[in-house]
């Protein structure tokens, strides 16, 4: 079977997480610029709901956590 995950595709997936590591950092920067308080949890949601899916493409590169095994 033909691996899931080949080392070119990695490219791939580290470029993805690493707009999603930018964003995440936006978000967060953004959190202290803004004053209505559901706007500042919309940017915290998106904070966390990114880094989970940077997470999983971290995992997909190493092939590693419990999708992986």
């Amino acid at each position: 079977m033909a691996d899931p995950i080949r080392n070119s595709d990695n490219h791939h997936t580290t470029k993805i997480r690493g707009m999603l590591d930018e964003v995440i950092q936006h978000v967060r920067a953004d959190i202290a610029k803004v004053e209505d308080p559901q706007i500042r949890a919309l940017f915290e949601t998106t904070a966390e709901v990114l880094g989970g899916l940077s997470r999983a493409y971290a995992h997909a590169e190493k092939k590693s956590g419990s999708a992986w095994r």
